[in-house]
């Protein structure tokens, strides 16, 4: 039987939400944050020749200057979860909106390397506020038999930001000749290919303006009678509006406000809770799920694609990533979020053993021999879709709902930061671990993607089906 004041469970035969149509739609705005990561990572791996051709770098600096937008990305984090109190969750996307925007346009125009850096950590920062206020946006608007599957939207705007980053690439790649320094509309292509990301950029922040506080922050700011609307909009004509608003205001007295000190406590200096949070975080990106991204290309290299064609190619792995954010929103809300983890990590420990394998035998002629290379493209696709349909979008709902009301705006904007720096940390090393022994590389990301399955099983409990107040 459903509780009084809450959504029903999907699948409970129950009605839905009266506006559930405003409330994907808002939820899909405040997304876009992820579509903008998303896009950022793709349109920079499409530039990577040409800025190496253009400052005339090595591999390890060029690693540096894609990933420094990660640190960015980590202070972003921090940053958001306070001003986001403070000028509101939508506000605070708007304020990211229009930094990406600044920073784009002096990623295209940079007169030196360094300059380019210094953009790219600016866009991160920008990005970083953009993700932590919306899905904190997400999960406080979100009512709990659907905050799985709207917590997934971020995700999933990521992959599909990727994809399409990946096709405007490429057809802008054909319309130069395949080279990254041809010249288009006065510019280089590269150039170019950042100056687009302005198009996204601007449609989130336009839309912004069209979507509804959250009920938290205006009931933390005395605006009680539109949170009492938006409750209502989110939650149902029937949910006791009174109660919730009591439920919400009592767990606002320990919510807003804290600090990382608050996070302190336990036999290992901080709290139980926010270590799992980290965990969560940090096992992410040591499956080495971003160099899957940024240098799937040279996997089709390596069995025989022309350079051109397997940047479109490489598109594949952004079907596989679609595919498998799909079946996780599907199944977030039905059979939970340690479930979905579980079979992840043992998916993601098999194509990344596979990729060892294949990897462990020695070019021919500057190719993989058969089958080890038609065998190392399967799995590197059955890495991406294991990683998509788990650890991908079901960690960044877990860090959304799973720390209680006293610490979560702490905890949250902790782990993220944490989030992005391990980010930072597999991107920037790939390159100097594929020069030294590529095959080792991927074994090293095994044993992390082993070790993710024993943290699920061993710390993290399920979250389905609860409300925010209830998370202890």
């Amino acid at each position: 039987m459903t509780s009084k004041g809450r959504a029903p469970r999907p699948g409970s035969g129950a009605a839905r939400p009266d506006h559930l149509g405003p409330l994907v739609f808002a939820s899909a705005v405040a997304a876009m944050g992820g579509f903008l990561s998303g896009y950022d990572s793709a349109v920079i791996n499409g530039a990577v020749v040409a800025i190496r051709s253009h400052y005339a770098i090595g591999s390890v600096t060029l690693a540096h200057v894609m990933a420094i937008a990660l640190i960015g990305a980590a202070a972003g984090a921090v940053v958001a979860g306070r001003l986001a109190d403070r000028v509101g969750r939508v506000r605070c996307m708007q304020i990211a909106a229009a930094v990406f925007t600044v920073s784009v346009i002096g990623s295209a125009l940079p007169f030196s390397l360094w300059e380019l850096a210094f953009w790219r950590i600016v866009g991160g920062f920008a990005i970083g506020m953009a993700l932590v206020s919306g899905a904190a946006y997400i999960a406080e608007v979100a009512p709990s038999a659907y905050r799985g599957r709207l917590g997934s939207f971020q995700p999933a705007a990521a992959v599909v930001g990727f994809a399409v980053s990946q096709l405007v690439n490429w057809g802008l790649l054909k319309a130069v000749g395949g080279n990254q320094r041809g010249r288009l509309l006065g510019l280089e292509a590269w150039q170019v290919m950042l100056v687009v990301t302005i198009v996204p950029t601007a449609v989130y922040g336009l839309l912004t303006f069209a979507i509804p506080e959250s009920p938290r922050f205006l009931l933390s700011v005395g605006r009680r009678d539109r949170a009492r609307e938006i409750l209502a909009m989110v939650e149902g004509k029937n949910v006791d509006l009174d109660a919730r608003v009591a439920e919400i205001e009592a767990a606002m007295k320990h919510e807003y406000g804290s600090t990382f000190k608050d996070l302190l406590g336990g036999a290992f200096l901080l709290k139980p809770i926010v270590w799992t949070g980290i965990g969560l975080a940090v096992l992410q990106q040591f499956v080495g799920i971003t160099p899957s991204f940024y240098y799937c290309s040279l996997l089709w290299q390596s069995v025989g694609v022309c350079a051109e064609e397997a940047f479109f190619y490489s598109f594949l792995i952004s079907i596989a990533n679609i595919l498998g954010v799909v079946i996780a929103m599907f199944f977030v809300d039905r059979i939970g979020r340690k479930p979905l983890t579980t079979i992840g990590s043992v998916g993601m420990v098999v194509g990344l053993a596979l990729k060892a394998w294949t990897f462990s035998h020695p070019l021919v002629g500057g190719m993989l021999p058969a089958p080890h290379g038609l065998i190392g493209l399967i799995a590197a696709h059955a890495f991406v879709f294991f990683f998509s349909l788990s650890w991908g979008p079901v960690v960044w709902v877990l860090l959304s709902e799973m720390f209680p009301d006293n610490i979560r705006a702490a905890a949250l904007g902790t782990a993220l930061c944490i989030h992005w720096l391990a980010a930072w940390v597999v991107t920037s090393s790939f390159p100097t671990l594929a020069e030294w022994d590529l095959s080792m590389t991927y074994v090293i990301y095994a044993i992390f993607a082993a070790f993710s399955l024993l943290f699920v099983l061993k710390f993290v409990k399920e979250t389905k089906g609860k409300t925010l107040e209830e998370m202890t």
